[in-house]
């Protein structure tokens, strides 16, 4: 019986670990599930800095950038045209807002909302038969499904999170999935 050999992370000096990528690569970030990441690393990511330490590898020819536009505040458009600016694909769509009523149900608030797996999704298993790895930078346990079925159209697929934040249906995924924590990465981080 021939045996498979996948490759992940692997140790490197000082910095954490560099990433073992086989062939063409694909990135996929969900803004959203990242940027919740800075309560556990009690400081934000940077975006910035995530894009120039991807570009080190020349395996990775495609990164993409999700996240909704909230046309309430200005600032979130110019936030895209910065991701825009850095060099990422940009994947966007408007902000939803839903009422959300109190326990008691007598009072409501406005709650933004704006999920983008679906898009996530869909770009992932179009590009399948253009790259042989894909790496995702979110926590959501509702990938695992893509993940399963890009593991079967044996892609490599590596998922980056932060420590508290991968869903349970993700990290009971033991097989031919890599999780990498994004500490192990280097520091992302923005210093406030």
């Amino acid at each position: 019986m021939k045996k498979r050999i996948l490759t992940g992370a692997q140790p490197e000096k000082s910095t954490g670990f560099k990433l073992k990528l086989r062939g063409s690569t694909a990135i996929f970030i969900d803004w959203a599930n990242v940027y919740n990441w800075k309560e556990s690393l009690k400081k934000e990511v940077n975006p910035a800095k995530i894009f120039k330490y991807l570009k080190k590898y020349p395996e990775i020819t495609e990164i993409r950038f999700y996240f909704g536009t909230d046309k309430t505040h200005p600032a979130s458009a110019d936030f895209l045209k910065e991701m825009r600016k850095i060099g990422y694909t940009v994947i966007t769509k408007d902000v939803k807002f839903l009422k959300v009523y109190n326990d008691e149900g007598s009072q409501f608030v406005w709650k933004r909302k704006c999920d983008l797996d679906l898009e996530i999704g869909l770009d992932a298993i179009e590009l399948a038969e253009s790259f042989e790895t894909f790496i995702f930078f979110s926590g959501d346990g509702d990938f695992r499904t893509l993940y399963e079925r890009l593991i079967k159209l044996k892609k490599q697929v590596v998922v980056v999170y932060m420590y508290g934040h991968l869903g349970r249906e993700v990290w009971e995924l033991k097989r031919e999935l890599f999780k990498v924590a994004l500490k192990k990465l280097g520091d992302f981080t923005s210093v406030k």
